[in-house]
């Protein structure tokens, strides 16, 4: 805010941004320069109900290797999939790809030092994206006591951040107000920047994904993950030692990954989806932009 004799000026920023559609998990792209530090509260704010409206926002920025087209980063600073095919739509679209054709993408993002090669096709109007995924540090099952009950947990460990796949029969209300108290409590815990917590019921392929980010406070049940899919993916191979290709169920669509393992390692992990881009155009932020 700025005052010029007794009139007060307010600041008013502009944001350039692309929000897209990867199976219904909203997502905003913000095309504009800005410093590290002002990304959680754009972010915070542009995903606001009152504002652009969204589940999640990274910021497009140069790539620090060639290789890369462009590097992803992530307002918390996580590592996220559905973001990763979102950029990867964009890059594609910028380049002109046409209907039916198909070109290969590699990003750099945010939560992980390894490439991210996303194969993209073209549609009438939206992209399919093949998106190889960071594959996991560790994997390993718990019981643990929480709320006076035993709970069955497969952790599933990357850099810093992790996720927990906890399989059930059905939905409830009552185990997602669990987990999100849990959610809450290893954020305190851990100080990872993402925390996901994935209900799976595997009579029917069906997730339910809880994705908490600490440095944003920001809780979420997706209607759509890319990480978390990729995710269960890896546990399922895991815990069978063999290759999987699996068709995930969301609220917002289905996401196929496919993981290989041996010697209980898994070595390979991707996820397919589609994307749409929704809307492009600038978002107004006024004051400072540094809370």
């Amino acid at each position: 805010m700025a005052t010029i004799g007794q009139e007060v000026v307010m600041m008013k920023h502009e944001i350039d941004f692309v929000k897209f559609n990867p199976t219904q998990n909203m997502t905003i792209l913000v095309k504009t320069k800005h410093p590290p530090a002002e990304h959680q509260h754009i972010a915070s704010i542009l995903m606001s109900y009152d504002h652009v409206y969204a589940e999640q926002v990274g910021f497009i920025e140069k790539p620090q290797r060639q290789e890369a087209a462009a590097y992803l980063q992530m307002a918390g600073g996580e590592f996220c999939g559905n973001a990763c095919m979102a950029l990867a739509a964009y890059v594609a679209a910028e380049r002109g790809l046409q209907p039916n054709h198909f070109t290969e993408i590699i990003l750099e993002a945010s939560g992980t030092d390894q490439f991210i090669t996303c194969l993209v096709k073209q549609n009438k109007e939206t992209y399919d994206c093949r998106v190889s995924m960071p594959v996991p540090n560790k994997i390993e099952q718990k019981t643990v006591e929480y709320e006076g009950d035993e709970m069955q947990l497969a952790i599933i460990r990357y850099d810093d951040f992790f996720h927990i796949v906890i399989e059930v029969d059905q939905f409830s209300p009552a185990m997602r107000k669990r987990v999100q108290g849990l959610a809450k409590l290893l954020g305190v815990t851990f100080g990872a920047n993402l925390i996901g917590i994935l209900l799976f019921k595997r009579d029917s392929n069906e997730l339910a994904p809880l994705i908490y980010v600490p440095p944003l406070d920001s809780m979420m049940w997706e209607r759509g993950c890319g990480s978390g899919t990729a995710s269960l993916g890896a546990y399922l191979a895991w815990k069978n030692n063999e290759a999987i290709t699996l068709p995930v169920k969301q609220p917002g669509g289905t996401i196929h990954v496919t993981a290989s393992c041996e010697n209980d390692s898994v070595t390979s992990l991707s996820i397919e989806g589609t994307v749409g881009i929704v809307a492009q155009g600038k978002a107004f932020i006024e004051g400072s932009l540094v809370n």
